[in-house]
């Protein structure tokens, strides 16, 4: 209801700087409310283009719409008189050319979105990784870990470290319960995270010092003027080494569906050929 009643407000603005204007005309089939030269700008015009746009000054909108939209028509037909015309016959090709490819893909979009099958199977993405390991080499080092950042005089340390230590599922839930009074934390230590991520993430973690504290190690305590850090790298992988499939599976995922829509644009162009060869629609004349 509140839209419906904004859009008929914005008509009536409208209407009320039509009203205005000493240079609109009425036909019989629109109102104009500009012209510049042959060209013509109606009131349904500015309709759809306050309907699809959120607007604060409706009358400021207007105004500035028809001055551009008259500078736009006075150079087009500047255009058209003063440039070459092998220039305007090039144009003109390439605009009918870029209408011809942009139906032709919107449509083949539509085909491929109805009919293409986007889910990957465990299966199938561990069989292309297995076949495609060396295509997978790390450009940059990854690593599983954990962290957690408090104030330095944190109250239950003890308890806390403890439970950091732990790999029992009791204590990681009581961590996560926790985590609103950590500085700052990272508890996910499935997930393969990029080195430079961690020594931007982490203040007391840096280019110089990353090689040393960020190897695979249980459990290190450091403590810095913003705090007290606790620790955990549970595996690395270095540059040129085979990436995890768990960190490369959206790539993989990606790719297998790149090869089913190509496989599904080359048979929904075949099966649309040959349908209009059987139909007669399409023939080839020797």
């Amino acid at each position: 209801m509140m839209s419906r009643y904004i859009t008929v407000l914005l008509y009536s603005c409208v209407a009320i700087l039509i009203s205005s204007c000493s240079y609109f005309q009425k036909t019989e089939e629109e109102t104009v409310i500009a012209r510049v030269n042959d060209h013509t700008l109606t009131e349904e015009t500015l309709k759809d283009i306050l309907s699809s746009n959120t607007i604060t000054d409706s009358a400021s909108f207007v105004q500035n719409y028809i001055n551009n939209w008259a500078t736009d028509q006075l150079l087009l037909d500047g255009a058209m008189r003063n440039l070459p015309k092998d220039d305007q016959e090039e144009f003109e090709a390439l605009v009918a050319n870029y209408r011809k490819d942009l139906y032709i893909r919107y449509y083949k979009d539509a085909l491929i979105n109805k009919q293409l099958d986007s889910v990957v199977s465990d299966v199938e993405a561990t069989t292309f990784y297995e076949d495609n390991k060396q295509n997978f080499l790390l450009n940059e080092p990854l690593l599983q870990f954990k962290f957690i950042q408090v104030e330095e005089d944190y109250n239950g340390l003890n308890d806390l470290k403890k439970r950091f230590r732990s790999s029992d599922y009791e204590d990681a839930k009581i961590l996560d319960s926790l985590k609103f009074q950590y500085k700052n934390h990272f508890l996910n230590d499935s997930i393969w995270v990029k080195e430079r991520v961690v020594i931007n993430q982490i203040n007391i973690i840096n280019n110089e010092n990353s090689k040393q504290l960020l190897k695979k190690t249980n459990f290190i305590q450091l403590r810095d003027s913003l705090g007290l850090y606790l620790i955990a790298v549970k595996n690395t992988l270095g540059r040129n080494d085979i990436a995890p499939l768990e960190y490369v599976r959206p790539t993989i995922n990606q790719i297998i569906n790149n090869k089913r829509k190509l496989a599904l644009i080359k048979r929904l162009e075949k099966e649309i050929k040959d349908d209009a060869i059987k139909n007669k629609k399409f023939e080839i004349y020797n």
